[in-house]
């Protein structure tokens, strides 16, 4: 039974999801494709906890970078863009094109911003943030996180 039955109904008509309930089985089925432990799901006074476990490696549009003391969790997306720093570092327009963005988006600035906040990039001129000048740099935690030849 679906938490919010509107919602569902809307995604169901959208053909965002296929029907209830499957996508529960479609996780656990790729986790195990991944060669991933099965999630643990348990059901406490009407609440759903679900346990992920980190995995160092590739898996479903994550990549989860245990490397050198560093653990960081990132998307395809914010791996693109960490990769495009690796040199000298990139401009916003790099960042968005490296991680397929049509522009700024909201979307592109929460994942800049994350990257950011985690350490991962710096920006090369901090003082001011909207600088035409401005580049995003790789930090040595940002540099552990990836493998330039991923």
């Amino acid at each position: 039974v679906p938490g919010n039955p509107l919602l569902a109904e809307c995604l169901y008509l959208t053909e965002y999801i296929e029907r209830m309930g499957t996508g529960t089985l479609d996780m656990i089925r790729r986790c195990v494709a991944a060669g991933l432990p099965e999630p643990e799901f348990a059901v406490t006074d009407g609440f759903v906890t679900t346990v992920w476990r980190v995995h160092a490696g590739v898996h479903a549009g994550v990549h989860a970078g245990v490397h050198a003391g560093v653990h960081a969790v990132l998307t395809d997306r914010e791996a693109a863009m960490l990769r495009a720093c690796v040199d000298e570092g990139a401009t916003s327009k790099e960042l968005q094109a490296a991680a397929e963005y049509a522009g700024r988006t909201r979307s592109f600035q929460s994942h800049l911003n994350g990257l950011l906040r985690k350490g991962l990039l710096e920006m090369a001129v901090p003082d001011k943030p909207r600088s035409p000048a401005q580049r995003y740099l790789l930090t040595d935690k940002g540099r552990a996180a990836i493998r330039p030849d991923e």
